[in-house]
């Protein structure tokens, strides 16, 4: 069984809700057919000038399921691949948008991974802020999309691209090794850890660092929330102040996206776009990141955590920052406010 077809079995309409948990902005479309969408996407690409409206109105409007249907309907009925066909047909930043939807969620995480570590140089933030946000689960899909897609391990490039102590989190987080058992509040672990944490930094001279990779990479997000308010009876500083003091460069930011996720990570995300679309000039590869990759996971509790600490719609800043179809794209993405 292919990767595509694996990711299809485990997203039918049944389990749809289970999965997403109602938080998701596109949702299946009622009355799909593959058929029909793919022939209107057929007509729009041949349409002088190319129908733009259609494609990123049909896209943007079916589920990542649905769209995958819609690339095998498109080539049985041309004999092309769609997104190779879409690649030639657009340009700019609504070209980067479609070619996302495109992948499955898990496609779309390893080929943003690898563009990260791609030439001379590493973003190192698109790495920190996808191996740091996702699950267990999401993890390990990415890494078996990585391997099929570029026929290595994600580990290995990791390790060939990063260094030290930066380097062992990284590899830590990607394991997608963290406890996910949540029934139970262990208080006397959480104390530990706590105390652990503290310990391993602001009390002493040096940082254990590892210390704190094991604990923060191992433990349950509820756990670690109440290891964080604990860690303030141990210590001055609350945890991300320990870290500013503790660490430097890519380890401390990596540090940071860490705790800010294992706070709130819905918070986390509206952060980075509120940060994508701060003064001059947007960020698109982040916005557009950020939308395409959560669309379908979380976008709807990130908006509510953008207007409650920025005090408006994600939706009005994006149409302040963006334009045409780009911008009708994103909206489509980000629903109704």
């Amino acid at each position: 069984m292919t990767l595509v077809q694996d990711y299809l079995s485990k997203l039918t309409l049944q389990t749809y809700e289970d999965k997403i948990g109602g938080l998701c902005c596109v949702k299946p479309h009622p009355n799909f057919s593959a058929e029909q969408d793919a022939a209107a996407i057929e007509t729009a690409i041949k349409t002088k000038g190319v129908d733009e409206n259609t494609i990123l109105n049909i896209l943007t409007k079916r589920s990542n399921a649905q769209r995958q249907e819609i690339a095998t309907a498109y080539q049985k009925r041309t004999r092309k691949e769609l997104a190779n066909v879409l690649k030639n047909a657009l340009s700019g930043n609504l070209e980067t948008v479609i070619l996302g939807l495109m992948k499955t969620v898990p496609q779309y995480d390893a080929s943003e991974l690898k563009a990260s570590m791609k030439g001379l140089g590493t973003d190192e933030d698109t790495l920190i802020e996808i191996v740091c946000s996702r699950t267990n689960d999401e993890l390990r899909e990415i890494n078996q999309a990585y391997k099929e897609m570029y026929k290595t391990e994600l580990e290995k490039d990791i390790v060939s691209d990063t260094s030290g102590d930066f380097r062992k989190l990284l590899v830590a987080l990607a394991k997608g090794k963290r406890d996910e058992n949540i029934s139970i509040i262990d208080f006397e672990k959480i104390d530990q850890d706590a105390r652990e944490l503290y310990e391993a930094g602001v009390k002493r001279k040096g940082t254990d660092v590892q210390k704190w990779i094991t604990i923060m990479t191992e433990g349950a997000i509820p756990h670690l929330q109440k290891v964080f308010e604990r860690y303030n009876c141990y210590s001055p500083y609350d945890m991300e102040e320990s870290i500013k003091k503790e660490v430097k460069g890519d380890l401390e930011n990596a540090f940071l996206n860490l705790a800010q996720c294992i706070r709130n990570k819905h918070q986390y995300f509206a952060d980075k776009l509120f940060d994508s679309m701060k003064g001059k000039g947007t960020k698109d590869k982040l916005l557009i990141r950020i939308i395409v990759s959560r669309c379908e996971v979380d976008l709807l509790q990130i908006k509510r955590e953008f207007r409650k600490k920025y005090g408006k719609p994600l939706n009005s800043c994006i149409a302040q920052e963006t334009k045409g179809d780009y911008q009708k794209a994103l909206l489509n993405l980000c629903g109704d406010d």
